[in-house]
């Protein structure tokens, strides 16, 4: 009894912990109450259900009109967007959810829509020339409701003019404008014209409910007082960075043009721009700059010149040879050497070389070389130099000449014994460097090529190698030769001929060195008196 009764009593409560969690059927929309909504904006409407596990939604206008939205249906919740919102969005929408045997449940929201998206728009109509008649145009786009619309024109903190739209009956957005036209003081050049818009709608909540707008009022003029500055100053450096800035005064603003005087007159169009930016200034960018100012309106032009100079050390821009690099000898030589620089630089031409002497040498741009001599070849140099500092260049010069100077040596002798070795070397100076060959003159009187060489060996020398030898040496440009005649002396077959010989000389020398004695004896006794008896002299001695 007691375990049913307890089991019975469990029951009871499990019962009334499901009652009590069952949530009960509700509907909202959000937003709630009254919706303040820009026309142009995007609007979206969420009616949401609690306690209803399959609701079905229906959304419509109070007056059935045109929802004027899309709507999606989300399971508890549906959606109606606006995008983008118009007019047609102005009513009171209902939600209404069907939730099986709960039954329904409905509820609606206002949207009342205004549109102010920008600020105005100011146009001022000047006159071309300053105490003329200036219009003020204010615009005030797309606005909505115009009816609570005010716009207040002011001239610094005075005002101008007032308007109010109060009656006016548009159903759409708008653009409203209002125009003033007075005659400025001389003093009003440069003061802030003002338009303030205002739309105070008493039973809408949105910001912002004003908007301004400013523009300066000017008349027409210039251009006047167009000056250029330069910077760092009109004479930079080589390398430097150079601005050079014009400005004038006009209105409205000018169409600037830089131009710039060259070395032949004419005139070179740069930039239109009122800065001119040179990153690395070179010496050709010396000259006389132009700003060219022109206001179409007024039809005014207006010019400012400024002279730049750029200052540096020389820079060499060219060194040449005429009529080649490479020449004969003979011809005429002009060395051109060409520097840029400010101040203008000094020119020195001259042979390069180690030693003091320097020809030839010329202090100025040109260095003539007439009648040019394989001696002239080599290397020359060009210096520039100024305050700024110098620079040097170097060129070579190449002289071609035909075969000079040509000899022959003979080891050991030209007359030398048989069976020796005789060495014959041919030397030769040319340019191109000459090729030297060995001829020999045969017995018809006819030279014969024999060796191509500077140098000829004849080793183990022969009777029949004697005779006349010829070198000749040779490039493009010509040839020289030179010879030599070699004798050979025969060599003694048997040793003891020589004897006879030997005693000869002996007997001869034997009777010469007395003969000798007397006379030297007799010279010397003549120095001492004055003449001297050979008779005597050898009777004295007898």
């Amino acid at each position: 009894m007691l375990k049913q009764m307890g089991r019975t009593s469990q029951a009871v409560l499990v019962i009334f912990y499901v009652l009590r969690t069952v949530k009960a059927f509700e509907m909202e929309i959000i937003p709630a109450n009254k919706i303040v909504a820009q026309i142009g904006e995007t609007l979206v409407l969420t009616c949401n259900t609690t306690g209803c596990a399959s609701p079905s939604f229906s959304w419509r206008t109070q007056m059935d009109n045109p929802l004027g939205g899309t709507v999606n249906n989300h399971g508890t919740y549906s959606t109606l967007t606006m995008n983008p919102v118009s007019v047609v969005n102005s009513h009171d929408y209902l939600c209404t959810v069907f939730c099986d045997k709960k039954g329904k449940k409905e509820k609606s929201v206002k949207v009342e829509l205004y549109s102010f998206p920008s600020d105005p728009v100011i146009e001022i109509s000047p006159s071309s020339v300053a105490g003329g008649t200036v219009t003020v145009i204010c615009k005030i786009p797309d606005v909505y409701p115009s009816e609570h619309l005010e716009l207040i024109l002011k001239k610094e903190e005075h005002v101008l003019h007032e308007k109010h739209f109060y009656g006016d009956d548009s159903t759409n957005t708008e653009t409203k404008t209002v125009t003033y036209s007075f005659i400025p003081m001389a003093e009003d050049i440069g003061k802030e014209i003002t338009c303030v818009a205002k739309l105070p709608v008493p039973y809408m909540d949105f910001k912002p409910k004003e908007r301004v707008s400013s523009q300066k009022l000017n008349a027409n003029f210039g251009p006047q007082n167009t000056i250029i500055t330069a910077s760092p100053g009109n004479s930079p450096m080589e390398g430097d960075s150079l601005k050079l800035t014009c400005a004038t005064e006009s209105n409205p603003p000018p169409q600037i043009v830089w131009r710039k005087h060259l070395a032949d007159e004419s005139i070179q169009h740069l930039i239109k721009n009122n800065v001119l930016s040179i990153p690395h200034a070179h010496f050709s960018d010396s000259g006389l700059y132009i700003c060219e100012v022109i206001n179409l309106v007024t039809n005014r032009t207006e010019t400012a010149t400024v002279d730049i100079v750029i200052q540096g050390a020389p820079v060499i821009t060219e060194l040449s040879i005429e009529p080649s690099t490479t020449v004969q000898e003979g011809e005429n030589v002009s060395i051109q050497c060409s520097a840029e620089s400010n101040p203008p630089p000094k020119i020195i031409l001259r042979r390069k070389s180690d030693s003091a002497d320097m020809e030839p040498f010329s202090a100025g741009s040109i260095l003539l070389l007439p009648s040019v001599m394989f001696l002239n070849g080599g290397g020359y140099e060009c210096v520039a130099e100024n305050k700024f500092g110098n620079s040097k260049s170097e060129i070579t010069l190449n002289v071609e000449y035909g075969p000079k100077n040509t000899m022959i040596s003979v080891t050991p002798a030209t007359a030398v014994k048989e069976g020796e070795t005789v060495v014959m070397k041919c030397t030769s100076s040319g340019n191109p460097s000459p090729v030297i060959s060995w001829k020999k003159k045969k017995a018809t009187g006819e030279f014969e090529k024999i060796f191509k060489n500077a140098t000829l060996t004849i080793q183990n020398l022969k009777s029949q190698d004697l005779g006349l030898y010829e070198c000749e040496a040779y490039n493009q440009l010509g040839k020289e030769e030179k010879a030599v005649k070699l004798f050979v002396q025969a060599r003694l077959e048997n040793p003891d001929q020589m004897l006879p010989l030997i005693i000869a000389f002996s007997s001869v020398a034997a009777v010469a060195v007395p003969v000798v004695a007397i006379l030297i004896y007799v010279s010397r006794k003549a120095k001492i008196n004055g003449s001297y008896s050979l008779v005597k002299a050898l009777r004295l001695k007898v």
